[in-house]
């Protein structure tokens, strides 16, 4: 058992050790303030604060953990031999020359998000505001870096501690912003989007096509479920989700409806295979009552307790889309990402806690964080398909040298030939593979 002596033991500071030593390194431990007590120990230890205690591993404090008030933060970034860190500390006999706790705490709580900052079109925190944008480390798993560093020096110190090598896991999950391209979508929606065809003439391809699916003498191009499904069985260490929006019709949300027989028969075959979680509609920032009616339409189709949502849009605005989930009964979400570049918005791979920075205090609501989302390659950074499969691969590589969770988000509409998604479905088919089989040898 590791034993973790720190001056004062703070909300801040409690949460960071518990990301630290039970989500990524699955240690036992135990903390004191106790100084006598931990000179004492005769196991492993590690010490916490201004200097170091007897002869444990030491990492020297920057005071963020023991404030409780949001001020503004310099963190000085720096590479050294290839590692990134925040927040550096100075001193002789130093076994870190950061905070490699208070800088886990900046990155997964988001304490940047909750400082003055330029949002997007969407009321979104703007990657480019980011300090691991700036920087250049936004592909880096850094806090599992972190933790990785911490496990490596107290091993050198306590042989015997155990601390158990973790595994990797490939989470993929599918967001349905629209389940059928032609079919199922009711009479009016239907007759629209036949004559806008037929007016335009400029696309008389998707007429023939359109009139062939409707016929039901070809396969609908978004219905690629069974597909998805079969992919995924086939390739051992993957976890499947699907997202379902089921939000009311409108400019940004074009869901199948939830009262058709054909869409509620479909989610109950995905929730035969896969864990299902809610997409809440875009106007559910706004109007948080959207999200417990959407929830409660997915319930009552697949007779099962929704715990998991992402937002639709990504549109995560913090504290406040947290709350909204909590209130609503969701106990997992998998928006923290970015929607127009890749990389590890918290810094981390696995699941964590949530931390309302505003009110300072750690939530029952755990973060699930992506790295990639399929239109962030195609459509925000205008790669091809071999170019975002090499992007696809290298985070892979990152995720599994600290044996973390690569998650990833593709959206069943875009496993198609067609609206440019031209080669993609074959990228998708050697990531899933890539993810699920590849071993890295060190």
């Amino acid at each position: 058992m590791l034993l973790i002596h720190v001056p004062k033991l703070t909300n801040r500071l409690g949460y960071t050790l518990k990301v630290i030593f039970n989500h990524l390194l699955k240690a036992e431990y135990s903390i004191t303030t106790d100084e006598e007590y931990f000179l004492r120990w005769g196991d492993a230890k590690l010490s916490y604060g201004p200097k170091r205690l007897g002869d444990s591993v030491f990492i020297k404090s920057h005071q963020l953990l023991f404030e409780t008030t949001i001020e503004e933060q310099e963190p000085h970034a720096e590479c050294r031999d290839g590692q990134w860190m925040l927040y550096p500390v100075f001193g002789r006999d130093l076994d870190f020359c950061f905070d490699p706790l208070a800088a886990t705490f900046f990155m997964v709580a988001r304490y940047e998000e909750y400082l003055p900052h330029r949002e997007d079109e969407h009321g979104r925190f703007d990657a480019k505001e980011s300090l691991a944008w700036k920087e250049g480390f936004l592909d880096q798993p850094v806090v599992d870096q972190w933790a990785k560093m911490i496990r490596t020096k107290l091993l050198e110190r306590y042989p015997a501690l155990d601390l158990p090598k973790q595994n990797y896991l490939f989470v993929q999950t599918v967001d349905i912003d629209a389940a059928w391209s032609y079919l199922h979508k009711g009479t009016f929606r239907t007759t629209v989007g036949l004559l806008r065809d037929l007016i335009s003439r400029q696309q008389p391809d998707e007429v023939a096509r359109r009139i062939k699916v409707l016929l039901h003498k070809g396969e609908d191009p978004y219905d690629t479920f069974d597909y998805i499904i079969d992919l995924h069985q086939r390739v051992p260490g993957s976890y499947l989700l699907f997202f379902v929006l089921l939000a009311d019709y409108g400019q940004y949300d074009k869901p199948a409806s939830y009262l058709n027989r054909h869409t509620r028969e479909l989610l109950q075959h995905l929730g035969d295979y896969a864990k299902m979680g809610i997409h809440p509609g875009y106007h559910s920032l706004e109007q948080p009552m959207r999200l417990d009616t959407e929830k409660k339409r997915l319930e009552s189709i697949i007779h099962r307790t929704v715990v998991r949502g992402r937002y639709h849009f990504l549109r995560l605005k913090l504290p406040r889309s947290y709350r909204i989930m909590q209130h609503a009964g969701i106990r997992h979400d998998y928006t923290m990402g970015y929607p127009d570049v890749v990389g590890f918005r918290a810094g981390i791979s696995v699941p964590y806690p949530f931390y309302d920075v505003e009110r300072d205090h750690e939530n029952d609501l755990l973060i699930h964080p992506f790295c990639v989302m399929d239109t962030t390659l195609k459509k925000h950074l205008g790669l091809k398909p071999e170019e975002g499969l090499e992007v696809y691969r290298r985070l892979i590589d990152r995720v599994r040298e600290v044996d973390g969770n690569y998650c990833c988000i593709v959206h069943n509409q875009n496993l198609n030939e067609l609206d440019g998604w031209a080669g993609w479905k074959e990228v998708y088919e050697k990531m899933v593979e890539y993810a699920g089989n590849k071993q890295i040898t060190t």
